[in-house]
This record gives structure tokens, C-alpha cells and sequence, in this order.
């Protein structure tokens, strides 16, 4: 399966669109040449590989092409990992949220075990626990991903 255009439109949503490479610790701009605490990043949520340079500021239609590229290991993360059947929406949802906390935090995941046995609305519960992110050792519950976790439920659970 590969991500619908709505699935894409989601991810641009909730990740957000900056013309200029950050840090995603912290969201702050970095200047050129500037090392990022977590990692430098650009577009939507693209992470910046130490191969890769970009201008100060780069087109919304150059973020769009980085974005489709990252999806595709999302997507393929999702197929490897998932044994039962899906829908176009489940798969949008699993390919945000993969994108979002990581190929292996799907993989190593209760979502992937509950959906793995057939149980969709258990698995579709078990979004609502990847809200957190520590911050200097300490964990806590970010509103952004709160919001994400919910849209990605509903996403999930919304009927073709």
C-alpha cells in the first residue's frame, strides 16, 4: 500500500512546514553551521543527514518532495510489520505515526501486537500512549502529540 493524498495532507498537518533547517529539541532556528541538540530538521519533519546541505530556506514544494521520499520508509516499516489486513485509512494513520515516533517504537509496539491479533480497537487505543517526550530526563505529555495520537485514533478508526 502506499499513503493516500488525504494520508500525506495529515502529515503535512501535523507536522508543520519550516523553511529553514531547527532543532527538534527545542523548535529553535538554527543558524548556519549550528549543531541542533536533538535533531537539525527542515520541511516536514525531514531530518537533516550529515550528507545533505540545504539553502537558508528552502520552497514548500521541495518540502513536499522530501516528505513523499520519508514517507516511503514509513510505509514500508507499516507493510513489513503489520500481518493483517487494512484499510486505506489504518494504513494513512500507522504511516503518520510511524513517521512521527519511529520505525522501531512501531515495531516494538502494544498497537502492533493488538493489531497483529485482530483487536483494531485495542490497537486503535494503544495511540493515546505515545504522547510523551523527555525533556533533560524528564517525561512529559506534549498537547501537540496528544493532538496528533487522537486525529491518528480517529483516522484509524474512521470506516472507508
Amino acid at each position: 500500500m502506499q499513503t493516500s493524498y488525504e494520508g500525506l495532507e495529515f502529515i503535512k498537518k501535523h507536522e508543520g512546514f519550516r523553511d529553514s533547517a531547527y532543532d527538534d529539541a527545542t523548535g529553535k532556528k538554527l543558524n548556519p553551521g549550528e549543531k541542533a541538540s536533538g535533531n537539525a530538521t527542515i520541511g516536514y519533519g525531514h531530518m537533516i543527514k550529515p550528507t545533505e546541505t540545504f539553502a537558508p530556506k528552502i520552497p514548500e514544494s521541495f518540502a513536499s518532495a522530501l516528505l513523499r521520499e520519508d514517507v516511503k520508509q514509513a510505509e514500508h516499516a507499516v507493510s513489513k510489520a503489520v500481518q493483517v489486513l487494512l484499510n486505506q485509512r489504518q494504513f494513512d494513520a500507522l504511516v503518520s505515526f510511524t513517521y512521527n515516533a519511529g520505525a522501531a517504537n512501531l515495531a516494538s509496539s502494544t498497537l502492533l501486537k493488538r493489531l497483529n491479533n485482530r483487536d483494531y480497537d485495542g490497537a486503535a487505543d494503544e495511540f493515546m500512549r505515545w504522547v510523551f517526550a523527555t525533556a533533560r530526563g524528564v517525561k512529559v505529555k506534549l498537547p501537540g502529540l496528544v493532538k496528533r495520537r487522537e486525529a491518528e485514533r480517529k483516522l484509524f478508526l474512521t470506516k472507508p
